[in-house]
């Protein structure tokens, strides 16, 4: 009540639709106003920016967020649109929520909304010549309007920036975003610390990083734009492709999202599994983690031995799904098949490996005086930063902040397990590197309590031949490797969703490299970018 009439006396021609998350519909002469009230508000507090969906409602253009409030833990969207399709135009919230930063540009580059006074409205993932907005529901797609290139892009030097003047007028200023005389060289898109075809644009005073440009784009696949023609068991082949290294966590938010909307309580037994499978698939991510940070610091031998343990991991998940890699395993309503008989001894198994693995770990590269000196007071995330750019996960808690989605909104049978969250305060790159050693012993623990207690039952329920959701619009969220991944669905009550959306956890990984790294040398830079541990295809999606 109080959130209603704070609303209504700012903007008394916002509406307000109740539900499991109240929807806040605004016009954009209000938009900022409402954003300052919802994110300043001590009695509101809606500080973390979960997710933007920029969305074409056919008679309008707008955006629709998901905010959370860190203190009262409760969630709200805020909705907003222009009418206005020949030049669509809404003031920017990139300076009340960091994360909006790059989440505007995104919309711009799909949409074609421009956020005025923005300080970057450059396109994020597609090329500067590109000619339309993908997520437009009148876009054209035919190939004659974007050929296929094969020459490079243009490397922009400067941002645009859309000023609106006090009689109301727009005004387009450029910056400057690297001088002539600086010396800016290329990390990417084919290197292998950046973890996948990644492309910094990186300004050097010697060895001392001066500023990043993060170059997103080059695996970009328009997955959200293929699920708009897709039914809805089609869509969840799509999650594996976005984090391949959290891809049981994906398709387990999509999975639950599409259940919440149609009602569906998937048996017991399936939550007991979904959930042993997730722990599994965190263990596996981890020591992938682990295994590539060491390498990408000089240390192969240690590279071998996460590796070697890694493989009994996939081992266990390929017996039931049969997939390494991609696991086509979670589906509607259930699962594709029961866990594999012989899983519960092979779990056993490795509960009692690992732990004494985990001590060589820590003797062989924690303890290491190099390690050390490399992951100490580096890269240091506040956590007032970490909770405005949305960096979730792993590298949130490293900063402080209780962020874990299995804490704080519990799926599958996470409320009926004992763990620890793991929290550092540090921030540093040591402390996230500190936070999956430490969650790898809680994913041990998790899986301790539930391999011999998983109930009898079927492993799926009877789901409609032809699904659709009601109309209306929702979202779950899951504790994926890297930090909370969630999907909101907008259904206009077709087998088609009308607008998917993936919350990716390693954009706004990516999102904060700039800040993290300036200041320190460019080997630092491997070594932050290796403890943020970002996964390029979710990103790009």
């Amino acid at each position: 009540m109080e959130l209603i009439e704070n609303i209504k006396h700012i903007a008394p021609d916002a509406s307000v639709e109740e539900g499991k998350i109240p929807t806040i519909t605004v016009p954009p002469t209000h938009y900022r106003q409402v954003a300052e009230e919802l994110r300043n508000n001590p009695n509101l507090s809606f500080d973390f920016l979960i997710c933007m969906t920029g969305c074409d409602w056919g008679d309008s253009l707008g955006v629709i967020s998901l905010l959370q409030s860190t203190v009262h833990e409760h969630k709200v969207f805020l909705k907003t649109y222009t009418t206005n399709r020949e030049n669509p135009e809404l003031p920017t919230v990139s300076d009340i929520w960091g994360t909006a930063n790059l989440n505007e540009r995104e919309v711009f580059d799909f949409l074609g909304i421009r956020f005025i006074n923005h300080p970057d409205m450059r396109r994020l993932f597609l090329r500067t010549d590109w000619v339309g907005y993908p997520l437009r529901k009148d876009y054209d797609a035919s190939e004659s309007i974007n050929p296929v290139r094969l020459y490079s892009d243009d490397t922009l030097d400067t941002t645009p920036t859309y000023e609106a003047t006090p009689e109301g007028e727009i005004s387009e200023k450029e910056n400057i975003l690297f001088e002539d005389d600086e010396y800016v060289v290329n990390i990417g898109p084919q290197h292998p610390a950046t973890h996948g075809v990644l492309r910094f644009r990186v300004s050097l005073e010697g060895e001392i990083v001066k500023k990043v440009d993060v170059n997103c784009g080059y695996i970009h696949r328009g997955i959200e734009k293929l699920c708009e023609t897709l039914t809805y068991p089609q869509t969840l082949a799509m999650t594996d492709r976005l984090d391949y290294l959290a891809a049981h966590h994906n398709r387990h938010a999509l999975c639950l999202c599409i259940e919440d909307a149609l009602g569906i309580e998937v048996p017991e037994r399936v939550k007991y599994i979904r959930t042993i499978m997730d722990e599994l698939q965190r263990l596996s991510s981890h020591l992938l983690f682990w295994s590539s940070l060491c390498m990408d610091m000089g240390a192969l031998t240690a590279f071998f031995y996460g590796f070697r343990d890694r493989e009994k991991v996939l081992d266990i998940m390929e017996e039931t799904t049969g997939g390494r890699l991609i696991q086509n395993y979670n589906t509607i309503g259930g699962l594709m098949a029961d866990i594999h008989p012989d899983s519960i001894r092979r779990i056993k198994e490795l509960i009692k490996y690992l732990p004494p693995m985990l001590k060589e770990y820590h003797e062989v590269f924690t303890g290491n005086i190099i390690a050390q000196e490399r992951l100490k007071h580096i890269g240091i995330l506040t956590r007032e930063n970490a909770i405005s750019y949305g960096v979730t996960g792993p590298a949130g808690r490293a900063s402080g902040w209780s962020c874990d989605v299995r804490k704080h909104t519990p799926y599958g049978v996470y409320d009926k397990v004992d763990f620890k969250e793991i929290l550092y305060t540090e921030g540093d790159s040591f402390s996230r590197y500190m936070v999956r050693m430490d969650e790898i012993v809680e994913s041990i623990h998790i899986l301790e309590q539930l391999v011999d207690n998983i109930p009898a039952g079927d492993y799926a329920v009877k789901t409609p031949a032809i699904i659709k959701l009601p109309e209306g619009h929702y979202f779950r969220s899951v504790e994926a490797s890297r930090g909370e991944f969630g999907v909101y669905i907008e259904s206009r009550g077709d087998k088609y969703p009308y607008r998917m959306k993936f919350r990716s956890p390693c954009l706004t990984l990516v999102s904060v490299v700039d800040q993290l790294t300036k200041g320190n040398k460019i080997a630092d830079l491997i070594a932050i970018g290796g403890t943020l541990d970002y996964v390029v295809p979710d990103l790009d999606r």
